[in-house]
């Protein structure tokens, strides 16, 4: 029997997740379910898996953290919406890189990865950082991107081209996106992860917890604090800011 640890804080990719294992038709126990830094790390000072899902951004900040904190000696298969982080993946354990939303044919390929290495330093040996690049690289092109949403504004519908969105932002259990007009439109989706895990990875970058920016709107960027960095979009006289836990990756992601 095949032992599991869920690392992720969206209950509705975890139950995503407990789905596909058990449509493996195989033998495991998920022995875990954690969503933040704080309770994997205390896990996993104690017990230990055959393997883990991960997600990398969590309540409390960046999975990465939990890595560095305590040694882990199973695989790793990371699930985020987040391309730029493959380094760190490949740096931690990592043998599968599974961009959201992902398929169940790509997860039965990350599955079928880990059946074949078998064991953690097998998983160590045979990782390349050429394997896991090209994994990423299927996966951006497998992945078809939201191209516009749809505002219903009480008097009927109208929609929004995704590429003329400067930023998204999340305010009050809503999410609002401002367009290029200077307007602000209320969204139909719930979350900014859920609109996150709909948008190009390479496009779109969540800077903290409530403002995902546009790359091409991105006009200036200075500093704010010594682990922040004030953004200015085009059109707009406000500038917004990096949390510290993602100032380091956003700084590599801007510049790709």
């Amino acid at each position: 029997m095949k032992k599991i640890i869920i690392i992720e804080d969206e209950i509705p990719a975890r139950n995503k997740l407990k789905r596909l294992i058990a449509e493996l038709g195989i033998a495991t126990e998920i022995i875990a379910e954690l969503d933040t830094v704080e309770h994997a790390v205390e896990f996993l000072r104690k017990q230990q898996a055959d393997v883990i899902f991960s997600d990398i951004e969590l309540l409390d900040g960046n999975a990465f953290e939990i890595y560095k904190q305590v040694t882990v000696t199973c695989p790793i298969i990371f699930t985020t919406a987040y391309s730029q982080f493959w380094m760190d993946a490949f740096e931690s354990n990592g043998i599968a890189y599974l961009l959201k939303p992902f398929s169940k044919e790509r997860f039965q390929k990350a599955w079928d990865k880990f059946t074949l290495l078998g064991s953690s330093s097998a998983a160590q040996d045979d990782t390349s950082l050429n394997g896991l690049k090209k994994l990423i690289e299927e996966s951006l092109k497998s992945n078809s991107y939201k191209k516009r949403f749809t505002v219903n504004n009480g008097q009927g519908l109208y929609f929004i081209e995704t590429e003329n969105i400067i930023y998204f932002e999340a305010s009050e259990g809503v999410v609002f996106g401002h367009c290029e007009k200077g307007r602000k439109h209320l969204l139909s989706e719930a979350t900014l992860k859920e609109i996150e895990e709909q948008l190009d990875p390479l496009c779109f970058f969540r800077i903290n917890r409530s403002e995902m920016v546009n790359k091409r709107y991105i006009e200036k960027i200075s500093r704010y604090t010594k682990n922040a960095l004030a953004v200015k979009l085009t059109g707009f006289d406000k500038y917004l800011k990096t949390s510290q836990s993602l100032t380091p990756s956003f700084r590599s992601w801007v510049e790709k």
